[in-house]
């Protein structure tokens, strides 16, 4: 077997089996026994189980990153220095999100992998995450904060975070929804149109009134008690 054959069936199966169970449940020998290659070729090609965990967010993540970076270059020049709207900002990281794992017909694989980096990403991935892209998302972030300059920072921070668990969710569970939405609505739904219908939910989510100080320092009061 060829060096890169060897190369990509590792990757693919570990980034299904991480997906599937998670990072900590996933052992190299589950991924060797699966991929029908020995210990020795993973160690050999990748040196550890965390370089194969960041090996297989660099294969989705390497092309997002290039591709949002060219992205927000159009936008900025299209807009010549004046605020890009929200909308316009979400549709387009909507949009480049879709096109990596469209390639690989893994979008749900892709979801997956990310809520995992969020819910269970242990520091050596968090810290490449941010030295490997750090640089896209915080320049989306800036932008985003432009397009919003009524929110406070730490309110914008929160609704970023929810924004991304709402398509997480979402995506990751696309069969499912697909079957619901065919079986109880007789829609037909494609990622298009699942992308179409977030879009104003997450917006106005974005946009939605500043919550009561008040009412949040009551609530955690009440839950604490």
């Amino acid at each position: 077997m060829a060096q890169s054959d060897t190369v990509t069936r590792i990757l693919d199966t570990a980034e299904v089996l991480f997906a599937e169970r998670g990072f900590a449940e996933t052992s190299l020998r589950n991924i060797t026994s699966k991929a029908r290659v020995n210990l020795a070729a993973v160690n050999y090609h990748f040196g550890s189980k965390k370089a194969l965990i960041q090996a297989v967010f660099a294969r989705y993540l390497d092309p997002f990153s290039q591709r949002f970076h060219s992205a927000l270059d159009e936008l900025e020049a299209r807009y010549e220095g004046r605020d890009i709207p929200l909308e316009v900002l979400l549709e387009t990281m909507a949009t480049t999100v879709l096109t990596v794992p469209a390639e690989r017909n893994s979008l749900k694989v892709f979801m997956r992998l990310l809520g995992l980096a969020y819910s269970q990403a242990q520091g050596h991935l968090r810290r490449y995450i941010q030295q490997q892209y750090g640089d896209v998302f915080s320049r989306f972030t800036e932008l985003v904060r432009r397009a919003t300059p009524d929110l406070p920072d730490a309110e914008r921070f929160w609704r970023l975070h929810f924004m991304l668990g709402t398509v997480i969710f979402t995506l990751s569970g696309l069969d499912a929804l697909r079957d619901i939405a065919e079986k109880d609505y007789h829609q037909h739904v494609s990622v298009r149109d699942l992308v179409r219908r977030l879009r104003p939910v997450v917006v106005a989510a974005m946009n939605a009134p500043l919550p009561d100080e008040k009412d949040i320092e009551h609530h955690a009061d009440t839950v604490a008690h």
